[in-house]
């Protein structure tokens, strides 16, 4: 059977500290790696440990502690995965012009890039408002030693919007990963759940530990249903603590409840969802500072 181990980094960061957090993540990818890991997810903006400020001086701040695709903190990780022979989805400040932007790079067992994902949905209402929001959702074919995995990945605040993993899960994703940054509690994970029950994915959160957040990384199955009964999708949940937690989808299984059941793409009407496009917001919904 095909099998696909992701490994929630469930990690504390120092502050905007890069070289520390460089050097702790790279220990949690070992560690991932030394348990049979395919994939290692971190959590948020990982490289500044999600730590930045709106205000002016913030901004600046944040601007300089920005990284590239091509910059050291993220090639040290392209050579890891290249050594270690495992996945890595690392995610960082990325250095944009105007405004820097909230990313994730899929990095494969090779050193290769497949996605750098851009979070659309920025919390405009919070310091977020200082950065630019992504472009589109991405998805990317992931070489595994399980064969390849139709990956995508959605950061912390999109997954509060249904569209974002439908929208993955048109673009024919198996497995989605959404980095995290804030508390996980019942309502957001029951939300999450849902998210991979309607779209009949895989999903896989990688939070930050106690104190930073609470934790509680979790996963949840594609399949909600089994021989006529409903079954509970939770793969994992974690604790508080910090802690390298593993997730394994068992792809055929998935594969096969994807290709028989009800939900995802099958029976959807889509020329009936025109409002779903609209720019217009209406009463309650308007805010002065939000983004279309």
């Amino acid at each position: 059977m095909g099998t696909l181990t992701v490994a929630l980094l469930q990690l504390a960061a120092h502050g905007a500290d890069l070289d520390a957090n460089l050097a702790k993540g790279e220990q949690a990818c070992r560690r991932a790696a030394a348990l049979g890991a395919d994939l290692a997810l971190f959590p948020e903006m990982w490289s500044i440990g999600y730590t930045f400020s709106a205000d002016p001086g913030g901004r600046a701040a944040m601007a300089r502690r920005a990284v590239g695709p091509g910059d050291p903190f993220v090639e040290r990780f392209r050579a890891l995965a290249r050594e270690l022979g495992m996945a890595i989805a690392l995610t960082y400040l990325e250095r944009g012009d105007p405004l820097p932007r909230n990313s994730i790079s899929l990095i494969d067992r090779r050193g290769e890039i497949r996605l750098t994902y851009a979070k659309v949905h920025t919390c405009d209402f919070d310091a977020e408002a200082a950065l630019a929001p992504g472009d589109e959702f991405a998805v990317a074919d992931l070489d595994t030693a399980a064969g390849p995995v139709r990956v995508g990945a959605m950061i912390c605040y999109d997954r509060e919007f249904p569209e974002s993993a439908r929208i993955l899960m048109l673009q024919g994703a198996e497995i989605v990963l959404v980095p995290n940054a804030c508390e996980m509690e019942d309502n957001r994970t029951s939300q999450l759940r849902a998210r991979a029950f309607e779209n009949m994915i895989g999903i896989a959160l990688a939070n930050y530990a106690a104190p930073q957040q609470d934790g509680h990384s979790v996963a949840f199955d594609a399949v909600a249903f089994e021989d006529g009964h409903s079954v509970d999708p939770t793969i994992v949940r974690a604790g508080r603590d910090e802690d390298v937690v593993l997730a394994r989808f068992d792809l055929d299984r998935l594969r096969a409840y994807r290709a028989t059941e009800t939900w995802g793409d099958a029976y959807r009407r889509p020329s009936r969802y025109g409002p779903l496009v609209s720019a217009q917001v209406r009463t309650p919904f308007v805010r002065p500072d939000a983004r279309r």
